[in-house]
């Protein structure tokens, strides 16, 4: 095991002064609900900033009509119908699927049965997750939020970058509760479904199955909602014009060093959105 540094964030893809437009990547996300209109704004506040265009779909109809709202918010990204995503995922370098996605009608099912649970909403969301992940099995994906949380470990497309905490960790690879999560384990499930698993913690670690890193840094203030999905952002930002395992943990290390940049200014006292606003002049910060 290695520990990724700021020596290896200076690998990632720097934009040529003489790009011309979509030179330095498109990507698509895939999210949102009802409940969880904000989680697809935060990945997109992030990928907008490392690409040229961001595409942004989600199979909740009522979202179109949230589009507004959204765009209070966030301008530099483009709505897609979902009758039309095919078009825009062909299109795309990268992939996000996930974020702010339904789980189930309740979010109060205990992690560890939530298969056995699964209700009409969560069946919805497994349906659409296998159907794309099937569909696009070539593309550059990033899996989050609630794709992970419904999906099994088969369906993992090669070389996809899976974002799992603990409890979607033993969701996903099938692992007991009881089970410590070890680097040699991160790395054992990496390899045997050919992806690169990116599991958040204290310490995370982040596995192609072959080379695994060590990432620190961070803090408690990473535990609040919404966070991950900044993560997941940065991370298909980053995968349009790199390869997975530098993406992934070249991510993991900005946001954790942008938690310890914010710890500075307010303590504990900081949200996703501050995380997303501020991991690029971290990131600067650490690249200069």
């Amino acid at each position: 095991m290695k520990k990724f540094t700021v020596t290896d964030l200076k690998k990632i893809w720097q934009p040529k002064n003489d790009s011309n437009g979509e030179d330095n990547g498109q990507v698509t996300i895939i999210g949102g609900s009802k409940l969880f209109h904000g989680a697809p704004i935060l990945a997109m506040k992030a990928a907008s900033r490392t690409t040229d265009m961001v595409f942004f779909t989600s199979p909740e109809a009522s979202l179109e009509e949230t589009t507004t709202q959204i765009k209070a918010q966030l301008n530099s990204f483009i709505w897609v119908p979902w009758a039309e995503a095919d078009e825009y995922i062909k299109k795309s370098e990268a992939v996000l699927i996930g974020p702010g996605l339904m789980r189930f009608h309740s979010e109060k099912v205990e992690a560890e049965k939530r298969y056995m649970e699964c209700d009409e909403v969560c069946q919805e969301t497994t349906k659409i997750t296998r159907g794309v992940l099937y569909k696009f099995p070539e593309k550059k994906w990033v899996i989050d939020g609630g794709s992970l949380q419904v999906m099994e470990a088969d369906w993992i497309p090669r070389r996809a970058i899976v974002t799992p905490n603990i409890h979607e960790f033993r969701m996903l690879f099938g692992v007991d509760i009881d089970t410590e999560i070890t680097p040699e384990l991160v790395e054992e499930k990496a390899k045997k479904y050919a992806c690169v698993v990116v599991y958040k913690g204290p310490v995370s670690y982040v596995s192609n199955g072959e080379t695994t890193y060590e990432v620190e840094g961070g803090n408690a203030g990473l535990t609040k909602g919404g966070t991950g999905d900044t993560l997941a952002g940065l991370t298909v930002g980053l995968l349009a014009k790199n390869e997975p395992l530098l993406a992934a943990a070249a991510a993991s290390l900005v946001i954790k060093k942008t938690a310890e940049y914010l710890y500075e200014k307010v303590g504990y006292n900081f949200n996703a959105d501050d995380v997303s606003e501020n991991c690029f002049e971290v990131m600067r910060r650490l690249l200069d």
